[in-house]
């Protein structure tokens, strides 16, 4: 175990720079921007899925999460694959930012189409393949700046990684926050919850144009551009060395996915696990007498909050050993089984206690080991291949979430 320390520190992997004085991040400025965007990113996602209940209350002929789930997971694996294979080819300041106006052209299109369109009446079914195909726009836009993002993340000091995972992980705690309150103030009737979903996509909104201005600002600080010179100054070096990069560009990619394969295999792992049970088995399979509909968003409430205690955790407690960490992903694998008898087990494990334990649980190992994955795996590469690295990761991420999404399906068989 060893701890990050909280400097701007480079890598073994950075090239050596004539300018030996790093600039400090004032105010940890480029820090909340990358948490803005870890936050950002997933808001409009978080948006789809806990506006659920108002999406079941107009479509209630079909499982609107899962339906919500493998679009948004599998349009957004195949934007990646697309993304990947063609990322030295383009800039990540233009994919991020046609990301996120793909986000807002989403998250306003759906309570416009409620207000003048589907107006809260029940079984519009051509508003529910609308709201899909905005889910898949959505997965588009993720792909586009997620990976974006946490490839730009990773030719940083591993502190700003941190920022972004962490941030992915208040976004579901504050929309959490969000729909406990809109629960508690509106009537859950069909105007409440109306309200209630209108409320989350203005905010997500909001938070997306907020974070177009953090991102369209962070270049220009001196710590992102002294780092973003040291980039261009291994590309530079490595051009002189190997002359024209071009013919070798698809070879260095498979390289590069080679040498973080593990990695990615154990946040496939990660998400595998965590998909199957998240959200699908908490918000429809487990009930409770006592909480009655308040059980599915106090176990989502428990799970962010957990998820973002485990992202958090990576700059107190890292674990540096990577065979251990990538052991430990593969290990979460017997959270099935432990959630499978809170279904069909002895009764004591069928209660509101066992349940919310491992909720809980989930979330702190889903945190933890992403961002202990997310920060090692860009780190093996050189800084000028970081990017793609981070971006590969995602990649493996997404794959993880798609495929979890799909046997999610297994719990209601």
């Amino acid at each position: 175990m060893g701890v990050i320390a909280d400097s701007e520190s480079t890598t073994s992997l950075l090239p050596p720079s004539p300018n030996p004085k790093i600039p400090k991040d004032t105010f940890h400025i480029a820090y909340i921007i990358y948490f803005t965007l870890g936050t950002g990113y997933l808001l409009p996602w978080n948006a789809f899925i806990t506006a659920v209940d108002y999406f079941s209350y107009l479509y209630p002929d079909v499982m609107v999460d899962r339906i919500f789930a493998i679009v948004y997971m599998i349009i957004g694996f195949i934007s990646l694959l697309f993304i990947v294979a063609f990322a030295n080819k383009t800039s990540s300041f233009v994919r991020i930012n046609v990301g996120m106006f793909l986000f807002v052209v989403a998250l306003v299109t759906v309570p416009l189409m409620d207000v003048f369109y589907v107006k809260g009446s029940i079984g519009v079914y051509s508003g529910f393949y609308v709201t899909v195909g905005l889910v898949g726009l959505c997965g588009i836009a993720d792909a586009l700046v997620q990976g974006g993002v946490i490839g730009a993340a990773g030719e940083l000091p591993d502190r700003y990684m941190q920022a972004t995972v962490a941030g992915t992980a208040a976004s579901g705690v504050l929309v959490s926050l969000l729909r406990i309150l809109t629960k508690a103030v509106y009537p859950q009737d069909a105007e409440g919850l109306r309200r209630s979903a209108n409320l989350y996509f203005i905010f997500s909104i909001a938070v997306m144009i907020l974070c177009i201005v953090f991102y369209n600002v962070a270049h220009r600080l001196p710590v992102i551009k002294y780092y973003n010179d040291l980039k261009i100054q291994a590309v530079n070096e490595e051009k002189e060395a190997k002359g024209d990069l071009t013919p070798e560009l698809w070879r260095s990619t498979l390289d590069i996915v080679g040498t973080v394969k593990w990695y990615g295999f154990g946040i496939l792992s990660i998400y595998v696990v965590t998909l199957c049970i998240f959200p699908g088995y908490i918000t429809e399979d487990v009930h409770s007498q006592l909480l009655k509909d308040w059980y599915p968003i106090m176990l989502i409430t428990g799970y962010n909050v957990f998820d973002l205690v485990g992202k958090s955790l990576t700059p107190i407690l890292f674990l540096d050993n990577a065979k251990v960490a990538i052991g430990a992903c593969f290990a979460r694998l017997l959270f099935l089984p432990l959630f499978y008898g809170c279904l069909h087990g002895p009764k004591f494990f069928r209660t509101e206690f066992p349940v919310t334990i491992l909720t809980c649980l989930l979330g702190l190992t889903n945190g933890y080991m992403t961002s202990l994955l997310m920060i090692l795996g860009p780190k093996t590469v050189q800084l000028q291949k970081a990017e793609i690295a981070g971006t590969v990761l995602v990649l493996f991420l997404v794959m993880g979430l798609a495929i979890g999404s799909v046997v999610s399906w297994f719990w209601v068989i």
